[in-house]
């Protein structure tokens, strides 16, 4: 069985919410200024955040997150 991720979309401000797991968790920065990481309290990657979605149409954009990814 596959596993559920939510992800929002917020036209208005241009932004794009992916979360592999709802839990309590913070955002933290990437080394793209458009992507950040939401961390679990263990550092565990639990999903990420991308400002101005609209400018990838542009061009690809690629950000290593830090945390290990829950599965």
């Amino acid at each position: 069985m596959g596993k559920e991720i939510k992800i929002w979309y917020d036209k208005e401000g241009d932004y794009l919410e992916v979360i592999f797991e709802r839990k309590e968790g913070y955002f933290r920065e990437t080394e793209n200024d458009a992507v950040m990481e939401k961390v679990d309290m263990e550092g565990n990657t639990i999903g990420f955040s991308v400002l101005n979605v609209s400018a990838l149409k542009e061009k690809p954009i690629s950000v290593n997150l830090k945390g290990h990814i829950v599965s």
